[in-house]
């Protein structure tokens, strides 16, 4: 439960930086100024402690009607083990639990690089053309019409990786702001005419280690989208400590939840 606990509460953090907060009972909503869908979520108040049941109704209630008001979808991104049985109330009040996948973590004394391929370079984003190019990575790894993030000039703050094959951005991943040493990574991506290469693997690796070398953090962690994902995180060191779990409401972007 501790380490579950450690990274919810590094998240909400994190998250708090660069959203509005919306704090009811047991839930916290984060708004962000950006109106892309998956920026704006809720999570618990205060992982690792008791929660009181009755009030998620009303807690739920509140969040929801602040979302609404700014034309938000709500999802909930929660640690099973840092909040036992709040995913259950939450879904007992209308939502619906999308996916428990298992949470990674890597210390980073662990992570195991791999090799780059012939052709293959790593570059920290620092520029804001170098952004632009890992956002464009994105929004085709996952048939978006826009994706990514903008430019953040302190690592500390979250940063992102950019692959390129023979000189052509192929892949990217990123870090999140870091928190009592923690940080997440995510929207690891590779364009289609890419695939299958072992480029997601590089990028989430080399993302991880600039987290650490970087934006000072002392654990990574990581929910994986499908099995061949875990598979491929867990060849990199990453190790099951938790389970997350993906809530939305019903309607909006519940199938894009993993």
């Amino acid at each position: 439960m501790e380490i579950g606990a450690r990274i919810a509460r590094a998240q909400l953090t994190g998250l708090a930086r660069s959203r509005r907060q919306i704090v009811a009972g047991p839930l916290v909503g984060l708004l962000h100024d950006n109106d892309t869908w998956y920026l704006s979520t809720m999570v618990a108040a205060e992982p690792g402690q008791p929660f009181d049941v009755d009030a998620v109704p009303e807690a739920l209630g509140i969040i929801r009607k602040a979302f609404a008001a700014e034309g938000r979808w709500l999802s909930a991104e929660l640690i099973d083990e840092a909040s036992p049985g709040l995913a259950e109330a939450l879904e007992a009040n209308g939502m619906t639990i999308r996916s428990r996948p298992p949470l990674l973590v890597v210390e980073p004394g662990d992570l195991t690089l791999p090799d780059l391929p012939a052709g293959v370079t790593v570059d920290v984003v620092r520029t804001d053309e170098d952004q632009a190019a890992a956002n464009a990575v994105s929004a085709d790894a996952y048939e978006m019409e826009s994706a990514g993030s903008a430019l953040q000039p302190d690592p500390a703050n979250g940063g992102c990786v950019l692959i390129r094959v023979d000189g052509v951005p192929a892949a990217s991943a990123s870090w999140t702001a870091v928190a009592d040493g923690v940080t997440e990574v995510a929207g690891v991506g590779t364009i289609h005419t890419h695939r299958r290469r072992g480029l997601g693997a590089i990028a989430t690796a080399y993302a991880t280690q600039q987290a650490f070398d970087l934006a000072g953090a002392t654990l990574a962690w990581l929910t994986p989208g499908d099995e061949g994902a875990d598979r491929i995180y867990r060849r990199l060191a990453y190790t099951p400590k938790a389970t997350a779990i993906h809530l939305g409401d019903p309607g909006g972007h519940l199938a894009d939840l993993r």
